[in-house]
């Protein structure tokens, strides 16, 4: 007796006005924050006049894709209230957020599931694939067993899979200037070998560029060069001939300001190889930076011109987008990087996360005197009832009321 193979996945529609209306009251039930409301309406501004002012970032917070991503794995519950309903990893980078959602039902299984859980589903059986992506050879696993799909990978980060598989048609290398463990550089340089010809590089930052210029320049010790990236090329990659022909991608929420550099100096590099007549041979180049990373990014870096006493970033330690911004902060002033109003405990002692060290860790006598002006911002996969929670407690400790700003 033969069994049949399982039909090809289903695609559904969601977004219906059935579905999304019911599904949009849950989320905010769930994520918002009449003061943040009020607050944004007043200027971004909250103030007890001589003792604390909070100041917060025009835009911050969820983004368009994130709002999504959470809308659709909300209406796969209402939709499929009979059937099992599975997450890859992470909807986003927030611990809160996935929380809620484990609670709602959904099973998570890891971003690259191991061969007894693809085993496990069956064409019954519902997948969420987050706002990251997944990677190609996973999508294959699950297309194989015939589950249905609910895909909430976000536009941009689509808009870079669609680059990259555009350079790997045309020979050309995709160097991504991203974080080879992250769930949306993993999922992207895997674009670059759908067709199973095409090669990546993911670079960090621009020590590792230089690194890479120096070898397209000069040439080198090929070894050396495959162990300072191993876990960051594609198979079979080789420096000696994938460095001819390369172009610049990115993983969607790092910082432009150094994603522009690390395409200037390839650019450069290359420029200096190849010759200018021809550079378009050999170069190409594309913005892949999100718009929502950009915005929080340009609104912290306003927000900074006049410095508040510290800043207080919101978001996921493991949330790309929301480390460059304490990154930003760090440059500047004191800035502690909190998942949520539980880390600051005392005015005396902050619980916080330390990007270099990667490591939550403790700082002491954190809180300037009175008077004290925090700026406040959030990363887009942090819900506005955590900004809340952060500004209520700001005051809390303060030992003053929160002030009265009138409806939302």
């Amino acid at each position: 007796m033969t069994t049949a193979a399982p039909s090809a996945p289903q695609k559904i529609n969601l977004r219906r006005p059935d579905i999304m209306e019911a599904v949009q009251a849950q989320v905010l039930s769930h994520y918002r924050s009449a003061l943040v409301e009020r607050i944004r309406s007043n200027g971004n501004e909250i103030s007890a006049p001589g003792v604390l002012t909070v100041r917060l970032a025009k835009e911050f917070g969820f983004c368009y894709g994130v709002e999504r991503a959470i809308d659709l794995a909300y209406a796969a519950c209402k939709a499929f209230p009979n059937r099992r309903i599975f997450l890859l990893g992470e909807i986003i980078h927030n611990p809160e957020v996935n929380d809620q959602i484990r609670r709602m039902g959904i099973v998570t299984i890891a971003s690259r599931p191991s061969a007894a859980q693809i085993e496990e589903l069956t064409p019954d059986d519902i997948v969420i694939i987050p706002a990251f992506g997944t990677e190609v050879a996973t999508r294959k696993q699950l297309e194989a067993r015939g589950c249905t799909f609910v895909d909430t990978t976000c536009g941009d980060v689509m808009s870079v899979w669609k680059r990259v598989r555009q350079y790997s048609k045309e020979s050309v290398t995709s160097i991504i200037h991203g974080k080879a463990w992250h769930e949306e550089t993993l999922a992207t340089s895997s674009q670059a070998r759908a067709n199973g010809s095409g090669h990546y590089l993911v670079v960090f930052n621009l020590d590792e560029t230089d690194y890479v210029c120096a070898y397209i320049l000069h040439g080198g010790d090929k070894a050396a060069f495959l162990e300072k990236f191993r876990g960051a090329y594609s198979e079979g990659f080789d420096p000696d001939l994938h460095l001819k022909a390369i172009g610049v991608a990115n993983q969607t929420t790092m910082l432009r300001g150094e994603t522009e550099e690390v395409q200037r100096r390839l650019r450069a590099a290359m420029e200096a190889r190849h010759g200018t007549a021809a550079l378009p041979e050999h170069f190409r180049f594309f913005d892949t930076i999100c718009g929502a990373t950009q915005d929080r990014q340009d609104a912290l870096q306003k927000l900074l011109r006049t410095p508040p006493d510290l800043l207080i970033v919101i978001g996921g330690y493991n949330s790309s987008n929301t480390s460059h911004l304490a990154e930003m902060g760090e440059a500047i002033l004191p800035t502690y990087f909190v998942k949520n109003a539980g880390k600051m405990v005392s005015p005396a002692l902050i619980q916080h996360w330390d990007q270099h060290r990667r490591e939550e860790i403790e700082s002491r006598d954190w809180l300037p005197a009175t008077p004290a002006t925090v700026g406040v911002t959030a990363g887009a996969s942090c819900p506005n009832n955590l900004i809340e929670e952060v500004i209520e407690r700001l005051f809390e400790l303060k030992n003053v009321a929160l002030p009265d700003l009138g409806p939302a």
